[in-house]
């Protein structure tokens, strides 16, 4: 036998095989479905004989309406093997509320003939998470699963979840694709763009273009042209460089930068919907000649297929085509080559765009199979369109966590009433909020929230109910405040760490009760680590989102006490207005006792006296024109993202991804007041890594004094000499005072006041701003203005 020395370099056996763990929706067989049943919403779905259904209580305390019926829309419980044996109540109730999300159910059960008369019942309140039922399909037809409740009682803390129907195909779905969304609406067009190829098609003036990655990873360039110029024998397509210089932006998402021009700057299309936010913003479609330069000539090609499938309309061919090239993962490094991998599309997702004219567009399924571009497999592209009559909304997809199902943007409670003040609205996880105001630019909202009244909307943070008998317990254990000395009534403002020491969230936290709290935080990621925590410990304890239950119109100011106490009723149990503590909340009612429920809590993000004023989404509207109205005599002035940052950087609070992240402890956060290390006796989450941390600090967060009136930036480097000692976290010009600040995190060697050190832009050292290190924060050090 023969014999290797010591160090051969030889390994044994067959190679192992390379796969990275993916998001859940990749993972799927193709015999399965899922499908997200929001809480207060109901979902439609076409079952076949055999299909194995099951119905998943994600956070626990949902009831459930199950609803069968034949093909021919007779509704029979008995095809799932079940007695519907209760009136619809609940799913009645949703069908006739307003919400814009059941209309498409409304016209679901319609189309098919289905009467909303008797249901399935399952789960109760007291579900706990995790509870699931699996069901059998007896015959072929239709199945309605609702997650039906009431509006949110603010103390019983009834909240609305989710459900997740999951569905086992008897005949699973052919050569492993996976299902393609429902349409939006009835299509005009339905097109199947096979992998390697292109079609070209006709869109008229109004109408909307979906096109959908049905496998995921797939790239498709997209490229279109104004067709009364075509008439004239003018091809001019869409031009992404004149689209990113009159933008701005590296490609259009739905907003206000949402549209792609041509190269006379005639606007040709709109992104009304995005689900995947990630495309290319460089390149070209691929052609013959990037091919046979690779080493791969006569390969098949976007730019060929594009020649071959547009010359029926009189456009002439190209050796390469310009295209925007949706899916495609592209980016520059910091030597200045762009790099491309794997899309981030998953399968559905979808780009939905609408034609500002009459249109002839062509689509490809990029034939890419030689790098990560398409996923190292080619797959299809679909394609439909829809009638300009259809009303769909603006909106981007927002998914809690990598494995979550797709959310679409929303609109607040208070989105119609401030869309009445401005069209400048910007995405925030989830959600359309107002960024600035023609009649009240961000430095006028800056000066009305230091001197007089402000309203703004921040329904987008997360709130999450959790209750039982251990919800004490869990977030004593996830929260680094000691939360046994928290009484009823009270707030306080805490951090959430990983088990390393870094930040999740940071967020205020409710007493309802001696078993009953209310979560507020800027992430849907502090409800998961809870649930998490919850289910490893054993606890029982239920963590239930009630983000879509519970929004809320900050009155932020001098005056917001004067304005909300002409407004808030409160009967004798609760707090007045007037006698509210800092950090205290009340539960009352606008217009009286038999007014409109509300809770307000003496609570912002200003560092001013201010509210936070919390209803459901149904009273939203009557809220706001209650406030204000109140407001109007005190000079009441809205306030957007834009205008809040000012306020919020000047008074040294700090925002997530900006001033802190998972790799930053509270003490480099400049909130380790939150960290009662030697106070707490509970232990807690992170705690043995604070403790190391705090007693070798590397790094500390300060404010910065900047010379001049050059701007800086997040993430603009500190230097002392050629050495980095830190980096800009949040930064600003003070209206108040003309000056430039920031709040900034430097090495510990570094960070006494009055140290000077220089700003650097461009390469960090071409461009350099003087500095220096000051106390923080700029404004209020000692909060008496909150306080007052």
């Amino acid at each position: 036998m023969l014999s290797l020395p010591p160090d051969s370099l030889f390994r044994p056996g067959p190679p192992v095989a390379t796969r990275p763990r993916r998001a859940a929706g990749y993972n799927l067989s193709p015999a399965t479905e899922r499908y997200a049943v929001p809480g207060g919403g109901a979902v439609l779905v076409q079952i076949a004989t055999g299909d194995r259904i099951e119905i998943m209580n994600d956070e626990g305390g949902q009831p459930a309406e199950i609803l069968a019926a034949h093909r021919d829309g007779r509704v029979d419980g008995q095809i799932l093997g079940v007695k519907a044996d209760q009136p619809a109540r609940g799913l009645r109730a949703l069908l006739s509320s307003d919400q814009p999300g059941l209309a498409r159910l409304r016209k679901g059960l319609a189309a098919r003939g289905i009467t909303v008369e008797r249901s399935i019942g399952l789960f109760g309140t007291d579900a706990a998470p995790g509870d699931r039922a699996e069901l059998i399909a007896a015959a072929e037809g239709w199945l309605v699963v609702a997650a039906p409740g009431k509006p949110m009682d603010f103390e019983r803390q009834d909240t609305t979840t989710p459900l997740t129907l999951r569905i086992t195909r008897a005949a699973p779905r052919q050569n492993a694709g996976f299902a393609l969304p429902d349409p939006l609406a009835d299509p005009i067009l339905d097109l199947r763009v096979k992998s390697s190829t292109a079609k070209a098609y006709l869109v008229r003036k109004g109408e909307f273009i979906q096109i959908i990655d049905v496998d995921g990873r797939q790239c498709t360039d997209f490229q279109c042209f104004d067709a009364r110029k075509l008439d004239r024998g003018i091809a001019h397509p869409l031009d992404v460089t004149t689209t990113r210089t009159y933008q701005g932006h590296a490609y259009p998402m739905p907003g206000l930068h949402a549209k792609y021009f041509d190269q006379d700057l005639t606007p040709l299309v709109e992104v009304i919907q995005d689900t995947c936010g990630r495309h290319d913003a460089f390149a070209m479609a691929c052609s013959a000649k990037y091919y046979d330069d690779i080493g791969y000539p006569g390969h098949v090609n976007c730019t060929d297929n594009f020649n071959a499938a547009l010359a029926p309309y009189g456009v002439p061919g190209r050796p390469g085509w310009m295209a925007a090239n949706f899916f495609f993962n592209t980016s520059i490094d910091a030597h200045g080559v762009m790099y491309a991998d794997e899309p981030w599309s998953r399968p559905g997702d979808y780009v939905l765009l609408r034609a500002l004219t009459d249109i002839v567009c062509v689509s490809s399924a990029c034939p890419d199979d030689t790098s990560p571009a398409n996923g190292w497999m080619p797959t299809d592209i679909h394609m439909r369109s829809y009638a300009a009559t259809e009303r769909l909304q603006r909106a981007v997809a927002w998914r809690a966590t990598p494995d979550s199902e797709p959310i679409m943007t929303r609109e607040t409670a208070f989105h119609q009433k401030f869309a009445g003040m401005t069209r400048d609205f910007v995405e925030y996880r989830g959600f359309w909020l107002p960024n600035s105001f023609p009649e009240c630019d961000p430095v006028e909202s800056y000066w009305a929230c230091r001197e007089g009244v402000v309203a703004m909307d921040l329904s987008a943070l997360r709130k999450f109910e959790v209750t039982g008998p251990d919800a004490e317990a869990l977030l004593n254990w996830v929260l680094t405040r000691d939360v046994s000395k928290l009484g009823h009534g009270q707030v306080v403002y805490t951090a959430m760490c990983y088990p390393h020491g870094g930040m999740i969230d940071d967020g205020t936290l409710f007493r309802l009760g001696e078993q009953n709290f209310r979560w507020i935080g800027g992430s849907d990621e502090g409800g998961v680590w809870m649930r998490e925590e919850a289910a490893r410990l054993g606890l029982n304890v239920m963590i239930r989102s009630s983000t879509d239950q519970m929004h809320n119109l900050a009155v932020q100011g001098p005056k917001s006490r004067e304005l909300l106490s002409e407004i808030i009723w409160t009967p004798p149990h609760q707090p007045a207005l007037p006698e509210l503590g800092w950090f205290r909340f009340t539960v009352g009612r606008i217009g009286g006792e038999q007014g409109l429920p509300v809770v307000v809590s003496r609570t912002g993000y200003t560092g001013e006296l201010g509210y936070e004023v919390f209803c459901h989404p149904k009273d939203g509207e009557a809220v706001f024109d209650a406030v204000w109205q109140a407001g109007q005599p005190l000079g009441i002035k809205p306030m957007g993202l834009a205008g809040l940052d000012l306020v919020r950087i000047e008074s040294g609070l700090i925002f997530a991804g900006y001033d802190f992240d998972d790799q930053t402890d509270p003490f480099e956060a400049g909130i380790g007041f939150t960290v009662p290390l030697k106070s707490k006796t509970a232990d807690f989450v992170g705690r043995d890594a604070l403790i190391r941390r705090k007693e070798h600090p590397s790094r500390k967060f300060v404010g910065l004094e900047i010379d001049g009136q050059e701007p800086v930036a997040h993430g603009d480097c500190i230097r002392i000499g050629r050495a980095q000692v830190g980096e800009v976290c949040s930064a600003m010009r003070v209206p108040r005072t003309g000056q430039m600040i920031a709040l900034a995190r430097v090495d510990i060697a570094h960070s006494e006041p009055g140290t000077a050190v220089e700003v650097g832009r461009l390469d960090g050292h071409q461009k350099r701003i003087a500095a220096r290190v000051a106390p923080f924060p700029h404004y209020d050090p000692e909060k008496k203005r909150p306080r007052s």
